[in-house]
Formats: C-alpha cells, sequence, structure tokens
C-alpha cells in the first residue's frame, strides 16, 4: 500500500484561513480530496478521521456526504472544468447550485448567481449568465468556478490553487473577495499552493508539507520571518524577490522523492544540509512555541519542548 499522505492533522476554526504550501506531489491536493471524500478508488482513507463540527466524515454515507457538498463544505478546483458542465448555460449551473441546497425560487437563485459572478469580477453578468462555459477564456471560467463556490456561503471552502489562470489584478479581487467572505460569514478557507506570496497577503496560518507529512505548522508572519524547518527556508529563500540582482537564484538540491521510494528516516534528508545520523530516524512532530509545530530533529529556531 502506497500512503499519498500520512500522519497529517490540522485545525482550521471559523473565519480561519490556512494556506497549505509545498511543492507539487506533496500531497496538498490529495489531502483536499480526502476531505471532501472525492478521493477515487482504488484510493482510499485507509485510517483516522475528518472532523467537520464535530463529525467524522470518514465513511459518511455517499447520500449524507452529497448533502454537504457545495452547501457546507466547498471546493474550487485548479482546473475549472472540473466544476463546469460544458453542456449547460452558466444561469442553469449556478441556479442549480443554489436550489439543490436551498429553498428558494428560481428568481431568488438567479438573483444570487447574478451577485456572485459580479463579486468575482465578471462584466455585464446578465449576459455571461447566458453562455456556455466554452464561450469564456480560462481565466474567466475560473471565476465561475469560484463564483459557484462562494455562491451558498458555506463553513469550509477547499482553494486548490484557484487563482493560477487569473492576472495579478483580478488575482488580488478575488483574494479581497475570499478574506471578506470568510471575516464576515465565519466561512473557514483551505488554500493550496505554492505561490508563498499569495499566502503573505491571505492567510492566517500555514502548513508546509513535504512527502505526503505536514513538516512544519504556525501563524503566517512566523513561518514567513522565522521559518523553523530547513525545507520551509528553502522554500522561502527561492523567491526570486529575495535574491540580489545578478546572483543566482536560490534553489533547494535534488527534487523531492518518490512516494514510491521515500528515504528512511526523515524524507528531507538527501537535501537537507543540515542533515546526520540523527535524520536517519523519522523526527516526530515537536511543539517550538507559540502554537508552532515542526517535524525536524534539527529545527532553525526553538527547541523542541
Amino acid at each position: 500500500m502506497l500512503n499519498a499522505v500520512n500522519d497529517v492533522s490540522f485545525t482550521v476554526s471559523a473565519g480561519e484561513i490556512l494556506g497549505l504550501v509545498g511543492e507539487s506531489g506533496s500531497g496538498k491536493t490529495v489531502t483536499g480530496f480526502s476531505i471532501m471524500g472525492l478521493v477515487d478508488p482504488p484510493g482510499r482513507i485507509a485510517g483516522g478521521r475528518i472532523l467537520f463540527k464535530g463529525r467524522d466524515l470518514v465513511g459518511l454515507p455517499e447520500n449524507e456526504m452529497r448533502r454537504l457538498r457545495g452547501a457546507r463544505i466547498a471546493m474550487i478546483f485548479q482546473d475549472p472544468m472540473m466544476t463546469l458542465n460544458p453542456v449547460l448555460r452558466i444561469e442553469t449551473q449556478m441556479v442549480e447550485a443554489v436550489r439543490a441546497h436551498a429553498d428558494v425560487s428560481a428568481d431568488e437563485a438567479l438573483a444570487r448567481a447574478r451577485n456572485a459572478l459580479g463579486r468575482v469580477g465578471i462584466p455585464s453578468p446578465d449576459e455571461r449568465l447566458k453562455a456556455y462555459p466554452h464561450q469564456f477564456s480560462g481565466g474567466m471560467r475560473q471565476r465561475v468556478a469560484i463564483a459557484t463556490a462562494l455562491i451558498n456561503k458555506p463553513d469550509l471552502i477547499i482553494a486548490d490553487e484557484p487563482t493560477t489562470a487569473l492576472d495579478v489584478t483580478i488575482q488580488g479581487q478575488i483574494l479581497f473577495e475570499v478574506q471578506k467572505l470568510c471575516c464576515e460569514t465565519g466561512t473557514a478557507l483551505i488554500w493550496i499552493t505554492h505561490d508563498l506570496s499569495v499566502v503573505a497577503s491571505l492567510a492566517d496560518r500555514v502548513c508546509v508539507m513535504y512527502a505526503g507529512k505536514i513538516v512544519e505548522e504556525g501563524s503566517v508572519d512566523a513561518i514567513l520571518d522565522r521559518p523553523a524547518h530547513p525545507y520551509t527556508h528553502g522554500l522561502i529563500g527561492s523567491v526570486p524577490s529575495r535574491n540580489h540582482k545578478g546572483t543566482p537564484l536560490a534553489q533547494i538540491p535534488g527534487v523531492m522523492p518518490s512516494m514510491l521510494d521515500l528515504p528512511g528516516g526523515c524524507s528531507f534528508r538527501p537535501r537537507c544540509a543540515r542533515a546526520d545520523r540523527a535524520c536517519e530516524t523519522p523526527p516526530g512532530v515537536d511543539e517550538i512555541g507559540d502554537g508552532r509545530r515542526v517535524r525536524c530533529v534539527h529545527p532553525l529556531v526553538g527547541a523542541p519542548a
């Protein structure tokens, strides 16, 4: 059995924004899919619990999960065509998204859809509601997918790199809207990304993932200003703006190992300049103060309690 993610544990409070950060293949998206109950066979959740308002979602019947998805828990996918049906008008899809979970008239559902499109910066929403997905650009389709996720004001939104295809101006508008939604309605948000600049401006807390595990967790200011795990330190150092003009870009040596062939002990050991014999034993998660946790034998700041 291959564990795509293992020993992953975090909490998201109402109104809080959690950034889930890491390289491609680190397990971020699988974590989001697991919460939504969207892991396709032969993949499965082999153990553990996923608690939503005290209710364990693991093993919940599919008809009950379907009532939660879109209403109380929503996901914004990286590819908007995973959300949009290519043969139905945008109006039909958004109105159905409302009426599937709320006892409202078609006119009220249409008004909510129109308002949601306006919030994500789509001009002429009445005209756009009559269009099909293929009549939108990739960025516009993504904005429709984001609007659909926001439309029912869910308790939890899982956003899987939703602004990757958007230009900087629209990205800023989307980030403002989701922050506003979380503040006004108490919606919790898990924002999956590899873009540290987005996390810096959006998140309250950050979880850094590597090879299927969370290696560091803490407040966004503490993580970005004083990273404790060598991998987090390498990610931050790789941001181009932190390099002096004319010097080579900083980078983490090597590549993330295959989940089929993880090294013994700490998974980051082959790429870490601080690795020694102690790292050949799998490290546990230690508290280093201020609510921070790190999975490292030799953290850069603090000391295991």
